[in-house]
């Protein structure tokens, strides 16, 4: 699949840690933005009109806001046709070998994100079997945890980086301690997750300064429903944040 061109107005720029651009990588200036756990055609495409650099859908069944795989391409097109340049990921948690069919390209995503708890080995065997590019998410509660995102660099395309909670994959809300990811800088793009909203961007953007930022739960008013001024809200942090 070609590279999506660069949305108006949002010329390409280094990293911060000055990681290889790579294919299907969010062509906007820093910090990047997504948006997860869409469930409306409307809202997707309201959400990628806004600007944001990727949207996410939750493939995990066990998620409040998973979205049956017969729904997912509808959305995926409403957002492709509001927003050309903005990536339709596809969210899942240690797909097994027979699930593989339904993850591949031509279902309108175009990239995966790993919840689960697949080891670099795995990543490197979804990579190849499914030929689409893929970011690893990571529940961070310590410093060891952060040594291994390392252990990813090379093998995927990005991190994703949420608060480690029980029994809980992602979405929560939770956020990481700030202090604890001061000065981490993996030689690959990544997203900070966990109660991302609009006053937290500029604090977040000032002292360590990730590549994009996820956001879900701050935004809703139920799991899946976006409440769309939120959004616009974020949307206008983060672009104050690339202009500052």
């Amino acid at each position: 699949m070609p590279e999506a061109p660069p949305a108006p107005d949002q010329p390409a720029c280094p990293t911060p840690n000055q990681a290889q651009e790579l294919p299907h990588s969010p062509q906007a200036r820093r910090p990047w933005l997504k948006v997860c756990g869409l469930r409306q055609n409307d809202q997707a495409a309201a959400v990628a009109a806004m600007g944001v650099q990727a949207l996410g859908v939750i493939g995990v069944a066990s998620s409040p806001r998973w979205l049956a795989p017969g729904q997912r391409p509808a959305l995926f097109a409403a957002m492709a046709a509001a927003n050309p340049a903005c990536l339709g990921v596809l969210v899942v948690a240690n797909p097994l070998d027979g699930e593989l069919d339904g993850l591949g390209a031509g279902r309108g995503h175009q990239l995966l994100q790993l919840h689960g708890q697949e080891t670099p080995k795995r990543c490197a065997e979804l990579k190849a079997r499914l030929g689409l590019p893929l970011w690893k998410a990571l529940r961070i509660r310590s410093g060891a945890d952060l040594e291994l995102a390392l252990a990813y660099e090379g093998v995927v395309d990005g991190l994703l980086l949420d608060a480690w909670v029980a029994d809980q994959l992602g979405g929560t809300g939770q956020a990481i301690p700030i202090e604890l990811l001061a000065g981490f800088r993996p030689g690959l793009p990544w997203w900070l997750a966990g109660g991302i909203a609009a006053e937290r961007v500029a604090p977040i953007w000032e002292q360590i300064r990730p590549d994009g930022l996820d956001a879900s739960s701050a935004l809703e008013r139920a799991p899946g429903d976006k409440i769309l001024s939120r959004v616009a809200d974020l949307v206008a942090a983060v672009e104050a944040c690339r202009q500052g």
